[in-house]
């Protein structure tokens, strides 16, 4: 079971802090021998984190020392159902209240992160081999992006904050705001490709438009934005002409593998993680025609320290098809069209903090996301929010931005101060 497979095995019901009553150091098992026997195979399994588990009115394990969480089960029957298979059935008894949780949400995903899951289960890796992502085909694609983004443009307005940015953010200073960090993000990467007045730009997966438009006011360039989920792109388009820039921002809604042209630059901000490790040398060759040898480009992605697949219960539940890369893997883009690797960065702390500044402001319109979808519909994404801040903030995701050029062009930054100047 992998680090993500973890934090899914044990959650909760709330993210608020509240007081966990903690038995003294080494208490026995108490309640029922039975539950308190499977209680305890639990935590074993996840590594013995500093939680309690108990099961509703009856037994509860505790660890030695003081416990960070409580996690309750319903009863023996929901126990039995996580146990099968926690990587799934623990975020669908999350969801459906049939797991709730005394304590903080992230500090508790956290806590199971840090330790260190047993692996090799019985079974288990048949589950991982039935349970490769969903395939990002052309038709593919479209469904999975389909079943995300296309929720809704009210319900992501409710916490994604004035951007729209539903990318890492960056944090000149931690103290800045979300919407001032992912202004920023958005300067950061438009030096890191030293954009020029009257240039031109493709994004690769556009979101709501904003980085585009972006592009288009602050750094006076031209671009196409690629996009497959009618939703965003009806938002974008809409926005483009409010701000009178529909004839510098063009929002094609198709495939990037269908981009055409050649453009001064190519950039792909959190798009990466749904396409799919087996198309990365299909993506390095739209980038190839798309630079034609000159110019440069930047992928902004979600990443790992090593090859591994995306958590089973978030790739089915809410992330259909996505599945977050290790560097090594991303050289499949760049090693057979000659792409040089100019700079790589790790943003990893960025996104954990965004994604914190995210949960307050879904947490603050929690009353409202319950009204346009449901109370299991808020838990399930209560759960997704914290079980992703957990994972960068014990390292077990990264974000990389990862710049690069045609091999044969000279015309590249002779260091990084260029990024940094204002």
């Amino acid at each position: 079971m992998n680090a993500v497979e973890k934090s899914l095995s044990s959650t909760s019901s709330h993210s608020s802090r509240e007081s966990v009553p903690t038995p003294p150091s080494g208490a026995p098992a108490e309640g029922r021998p039975l539950d308190a026997w499977l209680l305890s195979k639990l935590s074993a399994f996840l590594g013995d984190p500093s939680l309690e588990f108990a099961i509703r009115d009856g037994a509860r394990v505790s660890p030695a020392g003081t416990a960070a969480a409580r996690v309750t089960f319903a009863n023996r029957a929901t126990l039995m159902a996580v146990l099968t298979d926690p990587a799934m059935r623990f975020g669908d008894a999350y969801a459906d209240g049939s797991v709730t949780l005394e304590g903080d949400l992230v500090g508790m995903l956290e806590a199971v992160y840090r330790a260190g899951a047993t692996t090799g289960k019985p079974g288990s890796f048949l589950r991982r081999a039935l349970r490769r992502p969903r395939a990002n085909t052309l038709a593919g694609s479209r469904d999975n992006i389909h079943r995300h983004y296309d929720i809704g443009n009210q319900f992501y307005s409710l916490w994604l904050g004035r951007t729209m940015g539903y990318t890492c953010a960056y944090y000149p200073t931690p103290q800045a705001t979300l919407d001032e960090a992912q202004v920023a993000k958005m300067d950061h990467v438009c030096r890191k490709l030293r954009l020029k007045p009257g240039e031109t730009v493709v994004e690769a997966g556009c979101g709501w438009g904003t980085f585009a438009l972006h592009m288009a006011r602050n750094y006076g360039v031209r671009v196409r934005a690629f996009n497959i989920s009618r939703e965003q792109v009806m938002y974008a388009r809409e926005h483009a002409q409010r701000e009178g820039l529909a004839g510098q921002v063009e929002y094609v809604e198709d495939d990037y593998r269908n981009i055409a042209g050649r453009y001064d630059a190519f950039v792909s901000i959190g798009m990466l993680e749904h396409v799919g490790v087996d198309n990365y040398p299909d993506m390095g060759g739209v980038a190839h025609r798309a630079l034609g040898g000159r110019g440069r480009g930047l992928i902004h992605t979600i990443g790992r320290n090593h090859p591994a697949l995306l958590q089973p219960w978030i790739e089915k539940r809410i992330f259909p098809g996505a599945c977050p890369p290790a560097l090594s893997e991303m050289m499949s883009i760049f090693e057979p069209w000659d792409f040089s690797v100019l700079d790589v960065e790790n943003l990893r702390l960025h996104y954990a903090l965004t994604l914190r500044q995210w949960t307050e402001n879904f947490e603050a319109a929690s009353g409202k996301v319950r009204d346009l979808f449901d109370a299991r519909f808020v838990r399930m994404w209560r759960l997704y929010l914290a079980g992703s801040t957990a994972a960068f903030t014990t390292g077990k995701l990264q974000l990389f931005q990862v710049l690069f050029s045609p091999g044969q062009n000279n015309d590249i930054p002779w260091n990084r101060a260029d990024v940094y100047a204002r």
